[in-house]
């Protein structure tokens, strides 16, 4: 499937941005003009079931498909976030970017049943979302400026929820590569639910760097632009 794109800047290297689920390309908006202001041409998808992409069946390859389908090879850089950083794993090898940013990737999320003592990640909870007011939007995002916020509201008006039943099987699943295929680096939120210091170690012995943004929380880039940015030093 074809993906809608947005683009910031006309630099001569190219860097490519890939969303987490319930998102689409809005929610780059500070980080696609920082990277077009350092001489990149940013290009944003919209992954299928979210923002003026398309709709369809929905799985964690077919994602990755429509990446490159979507998106050029060679690309200097690729960063992708939650679902985007695990559609961008699968389709890394096709793409072969220079280096790539995987920020809190979803690649371990755990289920109710695999989370001692938490209420724990399922598709039902993810979809149940589709309806969140603006204050739980608010409440849970903490850091986020209004104008995230307004941004959230949105995107999740056009988002697709079937896309979190049709990812089910990733829910309680280990998807993380075997292997960094490429250089790559692992941005991690300081309050991550989907990691703990094991699977940093394990990550950085699979070839992987790690880093961590402190304070931030899943979505690091909204909850602490500047410590994202920061994080990705030498990498862009």
């Amino acid at each position: 499937m074809q993906l809608n794109t947005r683009t910031w800047g006309e630099g001569d290297r190219i860097a490519l941005l890939i969303h987490g689920i319930m998102a689409d390309h809005r929610t780059w908006r500070k980080v696609g003009p920082a990277l077009a202001a350092r001489g990149y041409r940013v290009i944003a998808v919209d992954l299928r079931g979210h923002g003026a992409s398309g709709r369809g069946e929905y799985t964690a390859e077919l994602f990755a498909d429509d990446l490159v389908e979507t998106l050029p090879a060679g690309a200097e850089l690729a960063l992708g976030h939650s679902l985007g950083g695990l559609s961008l794993s699968l389709a890394v090898e096709r793409l072969r970017p220079s280096r790539a940013v995987y920020s809190d990737p979803a690649w371990s999320v755990n289920t109710p049943q695999d989370t001692a003592g938490s209420e724990g990640i399922s598709p039902d909870l993810f979809a149940q979302f589709k309806s969140a007011t603006r204050e739980m939007v608010a409440g849970l995002n903490p850091r986020w400026e209004d104008e995230d916020v307004d941004i959230e509201l949105e995107t999740l008006k056009v988002w697709d929820e079937n896309t979190a039943f049709g990812l089910a099987t990733m829910f309680g699943a280990d998807l993380a590569p075997a292997k960094a295929v490429i250089p790559s680096l692992v941005q991690f939120a300081e309050a991550s639910f989907l990691y703990d210091a094991a699977e940093a170690a394990r990550l950085r012995a699979r070839g992987f760097e790690v880093r961590t943004v402190k304070g931030a929380g899943h979505t690091l880039h909204r909850d602490d632009f500047e410590g994202f940015m920061a994080s990705l030093d030498g990498w862009i």
